[in-house]
């Protein structure tokens, strides 16, 4: 008797763990569509499972290598899939077409690409010049099961401009580089119509400036500026669009490095 009871005891043990691992996954569910809901973002009991789903792999791949320093779960997910998913209404406004095709730069852990591919069933590819976290998403998104939708490569963003010009109708970038050098950045990658999403926190005049500047040289005009708080207090956001009019006043992609090193504003 005693050992039946010894021997049924890890089993019980491993009910309640699980037990209490989908209590969480359901309470995580909800708090994610609470806040969603406060920016009239709409999603399924599916899409959220696979936005918290990401969520899980990142921070499991996080113990092995650098990909966020944020892993405690509520501000995880608002600082990672809330944040991600902010940009989702200017796409949306701006679109110039049914059929989306989107660039991620800078995509890190699969931020903000993976998050807008779940909600908006668009097609994507994520880019970041660090090869190993190019792996990880790459794994994230065969896990997720979007390995028909999304892609991730290594590549900079100068090189892919050469190859696949012209082929995105919008480009998003979050907390990547200065809005100048999105602007010079996007403008050969994005379709006539094309948008460019940007996220950033706190923006000085400054910085809209040289986006302003560089975007009159590079094609694009502003469209939209819109401001969001983040729940919990946790920071401030700026979605900045730009949308390309016209073909640049110089021969675009410059050269590795050139948008840093010499800034066209």
């Amino acid at each position: 008797m005693l050992e039946g009871r010894a021997s049924a005891l890890p089993f019980f043990e491993i009910w309640i763990v699980w037990q209490d691992a989908m209590i969480a996954t359901q309470e995580n569910n909800e708090l994610l569509q609470m806040m969603l809901n406060q920016y009239q973002i709409d999603t399924t009991d599916e899409q959220r499972d696979l936005l918290l789903r990401h969520l899980d792999l990142v921070v499991e791949k996080n113990k092995v290598m650098n990909l966020t320093r944020i892993v405690e779960p509520r501000e995880a997910i608002v600082r990672h899939v809330v944040d991600s998913l902010l940009l989702l209404n200017a796409i949306e406004e701006h679109k110039s077409s049914a059929v989306v095709r989107f660039l991620d730069i800078g995509t890190g852990g699969g931020f903000p690409g993976i998050p807008l591919g779940i909600v908006t069933k668009h097609r994507g590819l994520l880019i970041d010049s660090v090869a190993k976290k190019v792996r990880a998403v790459s794994e994230f998104i065969n896990e997720l099961g979007l390995h028909d939708q999304l892609s991730a490569e290594s590549v900079r963003v100068e090189e892919l401009a050469l190859t696949q010009a012209k082929s995105f109708d919008v480009v998003v970038a979050r907390a990547v580089a200065d809005l100048g050098i999105l602007v010079e950045y996007a403008a050969p990658l994005l379709k006539r119509h094309g948008v460019l999403v940007v996220s950033k926190a706190l923006i000085e005049d400054d910085e809209l400036h040289r986006g302003d500047t560089t975007a009159e040289i590079c094609g694009l005009e502003s469209v939209s500026r819109g401001t969001y708080e983040l729940p919990d207090g946790q920071g401030h956001r700026e979605i900045i669009t730009y949308q390309k009019i016209k073909q640049p006043k110089i021969k675009l992609p410059r050269a590795n490095g050139m948008a840093k090193k010499k800034p066209l504003a």
